[in-house]
């Protein structure tokens, strides 16, 4: 039996979601604030969470980084797109808006329940003659190893993994914090300025593009 984790402090809400998901088969755990939503994934794993993001103490937003290889679905009332562009990149696979069909949300849960017991054998990505292999660290341009630091791996990284996005600072500031805690807003031009130069040296090819008033994408490379 699949476990479904409802972080949420609307008692009410949480009641009618424990028993929709019940009737469809799912065990259920629960936590109403960020803080215990922590202690309670520190403790158990579930299959899927629905978190909101209107939390006492930590908010969603908060506790989403710290989620890891479990599928979030973000349950929320706040309907401006780039507060849902940002949650996505940031780790969630799915945003579901308040109120919300009981259909739509099973058959969402059902879609990402379904992925995460598909492995994942996409193990190196590509951009052109640009390869990362998210295994063994490796990165290589037409063939040739580039030595790039821990904060230049996680920026070309999640640059690659997002090919066609064009990602703000503070997300990407965001999304690398846990793994490079020294990059800093005022230190991440730096690092992609020198990420650029190594990759440039190699292949002659800038695969970074600055967008204006936003931040950063991956140049659209042939294949």
């Amino acid at each position: 039996m699949k476990t479904i984790a409802i972080i949420d402090d609307d008692v009410h809400i949480g009641d009618v979601l424990s028993e929709i998901l019940e009737n469809a088969g799912y065990a259920v755990t629960r936590a109403y604030s960020g803080t215990e939503a922590l202690y309670l994934l520190s403790e158990n794993k579930p299959d899927l969470i629905l978190l909101d993001l209107m939390l006492p103490g930590l908010s969603g937003e908060e506790i989403l980084p710290h989620i890891k290889n479990i599928p979030v679905i973000i349950l929320s009332a706040k309907v401006d797109v780039q507060d849902k562009v940002t949650l996505l990149l940031g780790g969630a696979v799915d945003y579901i808006t308040k109120p919300f069909s009981t259909e739509e949300l099973l058959a969402r849960i059902t879609v990402q329940l379904r992925k995460a017991e598909k492995p994942d054998n996409a193990t190196v990505l590509t951009a052109g003659d640009l390869a990362l292999d998210t295994v063994s660290l490796d990165v290589t341009v037409k063939g040739q190893s580039v030595k790039l630091t821990r904060t230049e791996y996680a920026i070309l990284k999640l640059l690659m993994a997002n090919p066609r996005q064009a990602i703000s600072k503070g997300v990407l500031l965001d999304r690398i914090s846990l793994d490079t805690p020294d990059c800093t807003e005022r230190s991440l031009k730096q690092h992609i300025s020198n990420l650029r130069r190594k990759l440039q040296d190699v292949s002659g090819t800038d695969y970074i593009e600055t967008v204006w008033g936003i931040g950063f994408k991956l140049k659209e490379q042939k294949s």
